[in-house]
């Protein structure tokens, strides 16, 4: 093929993909956006596979196909709760693709200076996302749990296995003899140091986490372009990695935390200041799900603050339905998303939409909480560090400075939740035994179609 049409493909899909990240920036548009980026990577492996020496065509169509069934089976089977971990494995999957396939060129023998300085940084960035993102996944699923607090021996051993990698990356970028063997070395060293970063790092900083393990699958991608001398691989890694980047910084700002201490601070060290002794303490008010429905029966705007706790309980359908109702009442309903509620960027979204919940009703907390002090019911269901008054008024809880969602100025909040338990930065949630919030204890769908029987049987 001759190399001005090969170059002019690559442009055609490296447009294609800065279209989807413009189309996936809107979740109205994302669907398209979607289809844009894989038309454009269809058109990028067809024409690299048409312009390359291929040796065996077999074992690329056998790659296809497993991959293809194990791609339908994952987008067909997994649940929307599970997004997050599906998320977490697709960006190792593609760190470990990109150091894979760096280390192939270091094994074919005598890489120049700049080739081996290229593989050097997709080996360490894409194995240190391969074991920092399966650990991120494994915590998301509920089959790992480490205390987020950190020893000092832990930070020696991860400053250890930073240096390490250091010295195998010199060796392999200025020594042409035995550069599979420091490749190797480099490549173990840097799954070490991947799940020693990510192992202590607690479920509330989740989200932070899994958009900076995406901008590292897209920096690692973009080298290995680079070592490949592929246009189409380098600027698609480098479209990723931006992205992620600006979304990891996105998401900082919105938990008011630099990602030095989400990656090395680890948000459960400070234990949540307790209570004055000569300070009374109000008790939580309860409320069951018929008097519920008389409150929403009789209100005229209402917020929905959902949270992971919707997700673990699959309550969206619940609690799309019972929006639904209310609006055939002609109640005014709208969604206040807050950026880091669930376990991933965009997890309430996702969750929402799957339930046929309309975009319309769905605003971030900056639109939502001008208007909350007008609001007669916020309705809170498995929120809570996000909806914690604390976070503005003491300087010394951990979400100090983080946006919340300002529930606690409605005239009245109803926060549907098993326990008065802390969220993940084991911080106590004050708005809990607030004059104006009531507790609605129980699973939240069962609560929720508690609620919605109830209201259909006042009407």
């Amino acid at each position: 093929m001759r190399p001005g049409v090969v170059d002019l493909v690559y442009l055609v899909s490296a447009t294609l993909f800065v279209f989807a990240l413009k189309g996936m920036s809107h979740p109205r548009r994302a669907v398209r956006g979607n289809a844009l980026g894989s038309i454009g990577m269809l058109l990028a492996v067809v024409v690299t596979l048409l312009d390359q020496r291929i040796v065996r065509y077999d074992v690329i169509a056998a790659g296809v196909a497993l991959g293809t069934i194990a791609g339908l089976l994952l987008a067909t089977q997994i649940r929307m709760t599970a997004v997050p971990q599906l998320v977490a494995l697709f960006n190792g999957v593609g760190g470990g693709a990109s150091a894979l396939v760096a280390g192939s060129v270091v094994l074919a023998g005598a890489p120049t200076t700049l080739v081996s300085a290229g593989s050097a940084v997709s080996g360490l960035v894409g194995a240190v996302t391969l074991s920092g993102s399966l650990v991120a996944m494994l915590k998301l699923q509920g089959w790992l749990r480490v205390k987020s607090k950190v020893p000092v021996a832990h930070r020696i051993v991860l400053a250890g296995c930073a240096t390490a990698a250091a010295v195998f990356t010199t060796r392999l970028v200025h020594g042409n003899e035995g550069a599979p063997a420091s490749y190797a070395a480099l490549l173990a060293v840097a799954l070490a140091l991947g799940l020693l970063l990510v192992l202590p790092i607690g479920g509330g900083d989740m989200p932070v986490v899994v958009a900076f393990l995406n901008a590292c699958s897209g920096l690692a991608a973009a080298a290995t372009g680079f070592v490949l001398m592929n246009q189409a691989l380098t600027i698609a890694g480098s479209l990723v990695g931006a992205s992620g980047l600006i979304l990891t910084s996105i998401m900082c700002r919105a938990m008011n935390r630099p990602l030095a201490s989400v990656l090395f601070g680890a948000v459960g060290r400070m234990p949540a200041s307790p209570p004055d002794a000569g300070e009374a303490v109000v008790p939580a008010k309860t409320i069951s799900p018929d008097e519920v429905a008389m409150l929403l029966e009789s209100a005229r705007r209402v917020v929905i603050v959902p949270g992971y706790g919707m997700a673990v309980a699959q309550a969206q359908h619940a609690v799309a339905e019972l929006s639904r109702e209310l609006e055939r009442r002609g109640i005014r309903v709208a969604y206040a998303i807050h950026p880091v509620a669930g376990r991933m960027p965009g997890h309430m979204n996702v969750l929402l939409a799957e339930a046929e919940v309309s975009y319309d009703v769905m605003f971030e907390i900056d639109t939502v909480n001008p208007e909350m002090a007008d609001t007669d019911i916020a309705l809170v269901i498995g929120a809570n560090d996000v909806v914690n008054p604390l976070a503005r008024t003491d300087p010394e809880c951990p979400i100090y400075g983080m946006p919340i969602v300002n529930v606690d100025q409605a005239r009245t909040a109803i926060v549907a939740k098993r326990s008065l338990s802390p969220g993940f930065a084991g911080v106590a949630n004050p708005l809990f035994n607030a004059p104006n919030t009531v507790m609605l204890f129980g699973d939240a769908k069962e609560s929720m179609v508690a609620v919605a029987k109830a209201l259909e049987q006042e009407h």
